[in-house]
């Protein structure tokens, strides 16, 4: 068990105010109509290109969690991703476009969540208000860095800019020295992207939870309890839930499960420990962290703050106010989380007539075998 300090548990989150942005973070960043973006790296570096990107929790986590901040009609152009890319829209209008010239299309609006497949061109556009905000999941520590489109590459070399094969953004205007052929990255041969694979528009709506696709449902064993009774939303993998009806709409691996948690008026989830580490991203209201056996230490959250919740740790999360709470909840791995409710938790379910039957999930107390295997 992980026991946090109040020191411990203030240096893992990440306030908004916190987030700082690169607007140099990729080879179009001269590009017209580009020259606008805002990229963050707010667990691990993500795939930016620049030595000038802040990252404000380096401490590997098995993904990446960044955002995006960009003016009506900017665009992140045409690239491919090696690891799992993941679009959580938390505000505005986003277009994306995929295929080898960006010629399909879908629109993701607020409480949407795009997952893109890799090895395939992708790219977007800020088709709404001017503060649109996207948060972003990779998978893996090292994600490998992307490949621009070769148009893209092309034109970057007119402004002087060029990516090493360490995916390090070269800047000659600013005096870098232009690495030789072998050591940057060149323009992917036509041959090769005639050769990525082909997304249809319907197989990529099967890679989109919207807002209103969410399937809320009680989560946890101490949904009946006082003052309980929050709800997940399952997204991507294999979550936290512990309710048997819940199926993920996107199941193919990741490295990472995404789910929304959804907490009422003044409602908690009573303390667990996850053998995982696990993140949370305040979409709307305020959230309360305690820690610890003792519930000693408490962190507050408002909208748009990121933390990081240490694997082993105990934790309540609540709803603070008058207003109920959303939260995104991302863990790494592939494989089912499994909390672990204290016993005063499970012993007062099942004094109420629930407790969890050997898969992990929500059951009758009284339709559960009592069974040993004989050693």
């Amino acid at each position: 068990m992980t026991n946090l300090t109040q020191k411990d548990a203030d240096a893992r989150i990440i306030k908004n105010s916190d987030y700082v942005s690169c607007t140099v973070a990729f080879i179009d960043c001269k590009k017209p109509g580009s020259h606008l973006k805002e990229n963050y790296s707010i667990i691990g570096p993500g795939v930016t290109s620049s030595d000038e990107q802040v990252v404000n929790l380096p401490e590997p986590h098995g993904f990446n969690i960044g955002a995006a901040a960009m003016p009506n009609g900017i665009t992140n152009n045409l690239h491919i991703h090696f690891t799992a890319e993941v679009f959580i829209v938390q505000k505005g209008e986003w277009t994306f476009r995929w295929g080898s010239n960006g010629e399909n299309e879908i629109v993701g609006r607020e409480g949407d969540i795009v997952s893109v497949p890799t090895w395939i061109f992708r790219g977007f556009t800020n088709t709404g208000p001017d503060d649109g905000w996207l948060f972003t999941a990779l998978g893996g520590d090292n994600t490998g860095g992307v490949i621009f489109h070769p148009e893209i590459i092309n034109e970057a070399a007119d402004y002087g800019l060029y990516i090493s094969s360490d995916n390090t953004l070269i800047d000659t205007t600013r005096g870098d020295t232009m690495p030789d052929e072998s050591g940057r990255i060149a323009p992917m041969p036509a041959a090769d992207v005639d050769q990525l694979r082909e997304v249809s528009p319907e197989e990529m709506r099967k890679r989109v939870v919207t807002h209103a696709d969410r399937d809320f449902r009680p989560a946890f064993i101490d949904a009946r309890l006082p003052g309980c009774g929050a709800e997940i939303a399952p997204v991507i993998g294999f979550g936290l839930t512990q309710n048997r009806e819940h199926m993920s709409p996107i199941a193919n691996p990741h490295g990472f499960s995404i789910e929304w948690l959804r907490l009422g008026v003044r409602t908690h989830v009573s303390r667990f420990t996850l053998s995982d580490k696990m993140v949370l991203i305040v979409r709307s209201g305020k959230i309360r962290l305690t820690f610890n056996e003792g519930g000693d230490v408490a962190v507050d959250l408002a909208e748009r703050d990121t933390y990081s919740i240490p694997a082993g740790t105990v934790r309540a999360i609540e709803a603070l106010g008058d207003a109920p709470a959303e939260a995104l909840i991302v863990i790494s791995g592939d494989h089912r989380k499994r909390p672990e409710f204290e016993p005063d938790v499970i012993d007062a379910a099942r004094a109420m007539g629930f407790a969890l039957d050997a898969g992990g999930y929500v059951a009758k107390a009284a339709l559960l075998p009592s069974y040993k295997r004989a050693s």
